[in-house]
């Protein structure tokens, strides 16, 4: 029997699913540096070890209210495409294996997140996960975007470093 090891990660009252083969790792919340004129799902920046990430907030690209950010926040680091890119969630639940036989297709009715988003549905005793396909969160375009914003950052960076010199 073939299984699906995932990450599990809550928002509101949901569980979701993230291929555990594109985690780089989970990190506790940290304040991000706003980047002006981002769209509404990008908390920001930030440094992370020498990488500078580009932050989501899962809550807002999946059109769900704002919530505090307390010590159960966490950044989901992924990579997407050779991009390392941070998800913002309520909290980390687990590492689960799940069985393929228990994953289905998604119902072609489901609401709440946009539907391009979700690639099955996994039944765990009395749980559904929503598993998620981290590449298509960010779409093509996004990602010019943010490797452009990137590039800016390490630019900035670059200078200051000579003006300190």
């Amino acid at each position: 029997m073939a299984s699906l090891q995932q990450v599990i990660f809550k928002l509101d009252n949901e569980e979701y699913g993230l291929e555990i083969m594109k985690v780089n790792g989970i990190e506790k919340y940290q304040e991000v540096v706003k980047v002006p004129n981002a769209p509404v799902y990008i908390e920001g920046m930030i440094n992370l070890r020498g990488d500078v990430l580009p932050i989501y907030s899962l809550r807002k690209k999946f059109a769900l209210e704002d919530k505090e950010f307390d010590e159960e926040t966490k950044v989901i680091v992924v990579f997407s495409d050779d991009m390392k890119i941070g998800f913002v969630v309520d909290s980390v639940v687990e590492i689960l294996n799940i069985e393929e036989e228990s994953i289905e297709s998604a119902p072609k009715l489901v609401t709440g997140i946009n539907r391009k988003y979700i690639k099955s549905i996994a039944k765990q005793e009395e749980r559904m996960i929503i598993l998620i396909d981290i590449d298509l969160i960010i779409s093509d375009e996004e990602k010019l975007e943010l490797g452009e914003v990137e590039i800016e950052i390490e630019e900035e960076e670059e200078v200051e470093i000579e003006e300190v010199v």
